[in-house]
């Protein structure tokens, strides 16, 4: 009995690990083809895309400095969290399991890695795939650039869906949010929108200021503020609950 549970528990870790890289993969392809299409980029990348242009930098890269500057928010957003609540309740909340420091901070840090990987992954897709309707402004080029966002939007949502579900390291993108929203003591859907135009705002301001015009915002921006989230409560609602007995993940659906 105990092997078979064994068995089972090492099967439904080995489902985990490839939902989780397999969403991460999905999501780095998504978000790529996100800046291939032309219309706009996501708002959690707008900012990394908008600077990697302005500063002819290239954009893993400057995603990669982006999330790192994420991640150190992030570590001191939980430290702060932590330090009012063990300053309100004393020793029994620092022997809690639910605010163990260093658990905590090691979460946040292991992200780091996890963007070097995922930002990689963004070159690799960036350095393979055209830019669609390049110098083009006819309607067949328009058609073909919104079809090419509304993939790119399917795709950042299923990953980021398969990615969060498997609750394993979040993206640096989802982890700031989700470290605000607790601080904030806000809803995570409300944070996340605050987030995204905080991000669409400095990615306007970026271009206005330092190339005379938008760069990376647009409407494919404003499409993905709306369509990541509808795309994450769709996939969610036909694969959640295969994906979470395969992977024993067997908490509360997320996002939707």
């Amino acid at each position: 009995m105990t092997t078979g549970k064994t068995s089972e528990g090492r099967k439904q870790l080995g489902f985990r690990i490839f939902f989780y890289v397999a969403g991460l993969l999905i999501l780095a392809l998504g978000l790529t083809l996100n800046t291939k299409a032309g219309l706009g980029v996501s708002a959690i990348i707008s900012v990394s895309y908008s600077l990697s242009v302005v500063m002819g930098k290239n954009f893993g890269d400057m995603t990669f400095v982006i999330y790192g500057v994420f991640v150190l928010i992030e570590i001191i957003l939980h430290m702060v969290r932590i330090s009012r609540y063990e300053s309100m309740e004393g020793q029994a909340l620092k022997n809690a399991g639910r605010t163990d420091r260093r658990l905590v901070l090691l979460m946040d840090v292991l992200q780091l890695p996890l963007s070097l990987v995922f930002t990689r992954f963004l070159n690799v897709f960036s350095d393979y795939i055209p830019q669609f309707g390049e110098g083009e402004n006819t309607p067949g080029s328009y058609v073909l650039r919104l079809l090419v966002l509304i993939v790119a939007i399917i795709l950042t949502g299923i990953g980021a869906a398969m990615s969060l579900n498997m609750r394993i390291i979040p993206n640096p993108g989802d982890g700031i949010v989700q470290a605000i929203a607790d601080c904030a003591h806000k809803s995570v859907g409300f944070t996340k929108n605050c987030f995204d135009l905080l991000n669409i705002t400095i990615s306007t301001l970026v271009g206005l200021l330092l190339a005379g015009g938008l760069v990376g915002v647009g409407i494919g921006t404003v499409l993905a503020v709306i369509g990541v989230g509808r795309s994450i409560a769709v996939f969610n609602h036909f694969t959640y609950e295969k994906m979470a007995e395969l992977s024993g993940v067997q908490e509360a659906k997320g996002q939707g």
